[in-house]
C-alpha cells in the first residue's frame, strides 16, 4: 500500500492511525501542500480530486480519510474500528462526522488561505475564524462524549471517531483553541496519544516534517 499525505494534514493524520492501529505497512508518499505539489505531477495524475489523503492499494484508488479508513475496516477487520452493534457503528460515524464534516471543512488550508489571499483577512481574522469554528464545533463533541462517558470515544478501545479526534484536537492546540471547557475530550485525547498508534504518526514524527 501507498499513503500519499502531508505531515499536518489532519485527515491524513486519521488514516495514518487507522494504519498503525491495524498493524498495516505502506510507504510513505509526502505531498506538499504548501508548495502546491497536490496540482502537480506526479499527484495530479493519481487524484482527481487533488487532494490528500489517497491510498493506493494495488490497482485500487481511495480518497476521502473516512472512506479510506472504512475500506481498510473491510479488507482489514482486525482489530475493529467501528462497534459490533449496529447503533455503536452509528454513534461512532456521527462522532467523526461531527469532526471531519462540520470542523474540518471551514479549518482547512484551502480555506484559510483563501481567506487571506482572496478576502483579504487579516491573520488575526483567520485565526478567530479559525479558533471560533473548531471551540464551537468541539463543543458539540463534548456533549457527545459526556453523555456516553468512556475510556475512548465509544468504548474501551479506539474507534474511527478517536482516529478523527485526536488530529482535530493536534491542530486546535496549534492555533491556541480554548480546551478547558472539554474536559471529556481532552482525557481521551491524552489517553490516546499515550499509544504508539497516535504517537509515532503525529505529524512531527513523520518523514517530510523536517
Amino acid at each position: 500500500m501507498e499513503l500519499y499525505n502531508y505531515f499536518r494534514s489532519s485527515a491524513s493524520y486519521r488514516v495514518r492511525v487507522a494504519l498503525a492501529l491495524k498493524g498495516l505497512d505502506y510507504d510513505y508518499i509526502p505531498v506538499q501542500l504548501v508548495k502546491g505539489e497536490q496540482h502537480a505531477e506526479p499527484f495530479a495524475s493519481v487524484s482527481s480530486s487533488r487532494l490528500v489523503p489517497l491510498l493506493k492499494d494495488g490497482d485500487a484508488v481511495v480518497t476521502q480519510s473516512l472512506a479510506i479508513i472504512e475500506y481498510l475496516e473491510e479488507t482489514h477487520p482486525l482489530p475493529p474500528l467501528l462497534p459490533a452493534d449496529a447503533l455503536g457503528r452509528a454513534r461512532v460515524r456521527a462522532l467523526a462526522q461531527d469532526i471531519a464534516c462540520e470542523i474540518h471543512p471551514l479549518n482547512n488550508l484551502r480555506v484559510l488561505r483563501y481567506l487571506t489571499r482572496d478576502l483579504k483577512l487579516s491573520e488575526d481574522d483567520k485565526n478567530r475564524w479559525y479558533r471560533h469554528w473548531v471551540e464551537s464545533g468541539l463543543e458539540v463533541v463534548e456533549r457527545q462524549l459526556a453523555a456516553q462517558p468512556a475510556r475512548y470515544c465509544h468504548g474501551e478501545t479506539p474507534t474511527l471517531a478517536d482516529c478523527t479526534l485526536v488530529p482535530q484536537i493536534f491542530n486546535a492546540l496549534r492555533f491556541d483553541c480554548r480546551t478547558e471547557q472539554l474536559p471529556n475530550v481532552m482525557r481521551i485525547y491524552q489517553t490516546c496519544m499515550a499509544e504508539d498508534a497516535f504517537k509515532l504518526t503525529q505529524p512531527a514524527s513523520c518523514p517530510d516534517a523536517a
